[in-house]
This record gives C-alpha cells, structure tokens and sequence, in this order.
C-alpha cells in the first residue's frame, strides 16, 4: 500500500470523527466550529486516496 493511500485513509478516520459531534441537534458551538477542518480532512484525505495509484483520478 502506497503511503499517500495511508495518510489518505488516516485524514478520512480523523475527519469523520471531527464530524459526527457536529451532526446532533444540540451540538455544542465547539462542535459546529469543527465541522470545518473535519469536512477539509475529509475533502483532502479522499483525494489522496483517490489519486494514489497511477492513472486516472477516482
């Protein structure tokens, strides 16, 4: 597995987590202020996932 596919993989772990607190009704303002850098972990991790083997992007 190449490595861009593991720090892909871990930023999509990191970024989900970030996100599921933000999701509830009664999230705390914290929680609505991560829901930023988990949706740019998220972005991020799964376009180095997707362009980590050679040819055309996922």
């Amino acid at each position: 597995m190449e490595r861009n596919a593991i720090i892909g993989g871990v930023l999509m772990l990191v970024g989900t987590v970030l996100f599921i607190p933000g999701l509830g009704a009664q999230a705390s303002q914290l929680a609505t202020l991560a829901l930023l850098p988990a949706a740019a972990l998220l972005t991020y991790g799964t376009y180095l996932l997707g362009t980590s083997e050679d040819g055309r992007a996922v």
